[in-house]
């Protein structure tokens, strides 16, 4: 791919303004293909040739402000890798291939490592105060979080991130919209029926937060009180948001009824999902106690689901153990029916008391691997310790007897390793750590080890993932899963949000005593093009932005095994008025490409013609495309701006068969209009 013309350093040195939609993400319709396996453990240390993914350099030589030099790049499809360059103008990447002959501001030598999309974590619990340096995330390589798992969210996530910003961010964070908080917000503490009323307000709640960005809708509905809500309320609730085409990741609901069944609970996440037209997403995917060994099945269900039309994807952590409250998932929904004061006044009635332990008793027995393996975090001590002191021989009275007087969080072991590495493999499986930016020395390891316990453990170790599909689960198929369009991969006019890790090194050591040591292995961390760790040490910039999706974005599978192609030309309207005076885009990217090839051309109401003068990668899916790349205008400037192109065939917004384009250009606010014109895609 042609680079462009060659320009001066100071062309490069864009300040984007009004761009904020910018920062969001979207969706990728590329399955990922065969790639390089167990040889690739050492392909960081091999000495390849360079392999350029655009055309060779150019013989005078080009400038950017920071080149990654050398490095073997996997960029977040699931590709083989290829040792090369990776050339970065403002905050996104300009070029990936041969560099030898351009000169940077800064230049990093990644020679002998690998260099990556920045992780993202779809499962967030992030401290808001540790945000503005997020060290526990950056020293795993991770870029960027989706704040609000498991359903809770605060009920105006646009004035969340408003406040984030301000503070500044050392990462990249966007927000789901919690179904718990909205539930609870109108339903209250208690179990009881919702009115046709109390569903309006629900909906509205919903959709308010989804016209603000929101990524997704999550759900834990195995928490108090959306514990109370039936399948059919809850798909009543989430409905309206089907037009946004996003994800539903639900923390699955395991019932006494249904004898905390996982593989039940997550029959009903898909129930919810097709009844809702959301994708359903079983969030920290596990299979727990005494359905241990047959994620087999749950995952044949899975691909059943898939094959059927309707997509069913996952994120999972590598671990066997989970952190709740300790009341959560123990004391059963009718004894915390009304908050925490009235279990506790149950607690003190005879009757109620004893009925409690017997259902706790069920509960940890079906869900957990004994009370040896219950962690109380705060005070470090194990369940069967506090059954020895107060001579129990109940682990349920032991619970009901701590929460008699505190609340704590505990370390809840629930599974088998063979489950786990199955679970992993699921090519729809995405890795989240279920923890977020934090500084808690009483936690979960996953905190720190999450992301580099998958790339040293369970791909340098045990050979469990190859390293492309390891990145592909921790990049590319999150940033899809969400709805993102500008990161998740290395690719041209994306964002320069960037992980170099060491794949001989990497490690991690946090565990469940030392929860909060460092992990080793991930060197430089780029977010936004601005380094944010640099030799394993966190440098405090905080070049992180709250990023929010558009309507226009929706979550779908990463596919890579279709050839791409869309073409369409005319003119962009709205509201009676001329977006572009005209609109031209033919690009195709074939099965096996790294990046697409054609051109696109429009005409701005102000005379003004932009060219593009390269494309990044093409995603697609049926009457859907997106591609990033870099713009020139025809007056003779030479400066290049970075463009994101997303066009919806059928917008759902429009009554109608309509075709929504946005087009994103770094420093012109977003364009956005109907196009009147012709159409034309494939994906085959």
């Amino acid at each position: 791919m042609v680079c462009g013309p060659r320009v001066p350093h100071e062309a490069y040195r864009m300040v984007a303004v009004g761009i904020r939609l910018l920062h969001n993400g979207g969706m990728l319709s590329i399955t990922h293909r065969t790639f390089v396996g167990a040889a690739l453990v050492l392909g960081a240390r091999l000495s390849l040739p360079l392999a350029a993914q655009s055309a060779p350099a150019p013989s005078r030589p080009t400038a950017y402000d920071l080149i990654l030099r050398g490095g073997l790049v996997l960029d977040g499809t699931g590709a083989s890798a290829l040792r090369a360059d990776v050339g970065i103008s403002g905050s996104r990447i300009a070029r990936i291939g041969d560099l030898s002959s351009a000169s940077a501001r800064t230049v990093i030598d990644v020679r002998g490592l690998m260099v990556a999309p920045g992780f993202i974590n779809l499962h967030s619990h992030a401290v808001p105060a540790v945000l503005p340096t997020a060290e526990n995330m950056l020293t795993q390589g991770v870029t960027t979080e989706i704040l609000n798992a498991d359903g809770s969210s605060p009920l105006d996530i646009g004035a969340q991130l408003d406040t984030l910003a301000a503070a500044g961010l050392a990462e990249n964070v966007g927000a789901s919209v919690g179904f718990n908080t909205m539930w609870a917000n109108v339903m209250g503490p208690s179990d009881r029926r919702p009115t046709p009323a109390d569903i309006t307000r629900m909906q509205a709640l919903i959709v308010r937060n989804l016209e603000r960005g929101a990524f997704g809708v999550s759900a834990g509905l195995d928490y108090k009180p959306a514990y109370f809500a039936t399948t059919d309320e809850v798909v009543r609730v989430l409905s309206p948001a089907r037009p946004w085409r996003t994800f539903l990741p639900n923390h699955d609901r395991l019932t006494p009824e249904a004898g905390f069944s996982s593989r039940k609970g997550m029959d009903e996440t898909v129930t919810i999902g097709v009844g809702a037209g959301l994708v359903p997403v079983f969030t920290h995917m596990k299979v727990q106690g005494h359905e241990g060994g047959t994620a087999d099945s749950v995952l044949a269900m899975m691909r059943r689901t898939t094959a059927r039309g309707q997509w069913v994807a996952a994120d999972v952590y590598p671990y066997l153990a989970g952190q709740t409250a300790l009341a959560a998932l123990i004391i059963p929904g009718w004894a915390q029916d009304g908050g925490v004061a009235a279990m506790r006044q149950r607690f003190a009635d005879p009757v109620l008391r004893a009925r409690i332990i017997t259902e706790a008793d069920a509960a940890i027995a079906a869900r957990f691997t004994g009370p040896r393996d219950i962690l109380l975090n705060e005070s470090g001590r194990r369940l069967s310790e506090i059954m020895a002191q107060q001579g129990l021989t109940s682990p349920g009275a032991a619970v009901v007897k701590v929460l008699e007087t505190e609340f704590p969080s505990a370390i809840l072991s629930f599974g088998l390793e063979e489950d786990l590495r199955k679970i992993l493999q699921y090519p729809d499986a995405a890795i989240a750590c279920d923890c977020g930016a934090w500084t808690a020395t009483r936690a979960h390891p996953r905190g720190f080890g999450t992301f580099p316990r998958i790339l040293g453990h369970y791909v340098r170790e045990t050979h469990t993932l190859t390293w492309a599909d390891a990145v592909r689960k921790m990049s590319g198929l999150p940033a899809v899963m969400a709805g993102m369009v500008d990161r998740g991969f290395l690719s041209e006019g994306m964002f320069a949000d960037i992980t170099v890790f060491d794949s001989a090194t990497v490690i991690d050591h946090a565990t469940y005593e030392r929860p909060d040591a460092k992990s080793d292995g991930i060197r430089v961390v780029l977010v936004h093009g601005v380094v944010a760790l640099r030799d394993g040490v966190v440098t405090g910039a905080r070049g992180g932005q709250p990023l929010r999706r558009s309507k226009h974005m929706p979550s779908r599978p990463l596919r890579l095994d279709v050839a791409r192609r869309v073409s369409a030309r005319g003119t962009l309207q709205t509201a009676g008025a001329t977006v572009l005076r005209s609109f031209t885009i033919t690009a195709r990217q074939e099965r096996e490409a790294r990046t697409a090839t054609g051109r696109i051309q429009f005409t701005l109401p102000t005379g003004e013609t932009m060219t593009s003068v390269s494309l990044g990668l093409l995603q697609s899916a049926p009457r859907w495309a997106s591609v990033s790349g870099w713009l020139q205008s025809a007056r003779g400037d030479t400066t290049r701006r970075a463009f994101t192109l997303v066009i919806d065939g059928d917008d759902p917004f429009v009554p109608g068969t309509s075709t929504t384009i946005e087009l994103f250009i770094e420093g012109l606010a977003p364009l956005s209009g109907t196009l009147a014109g012709t159409l034309s895609m494939s994906d085959r």
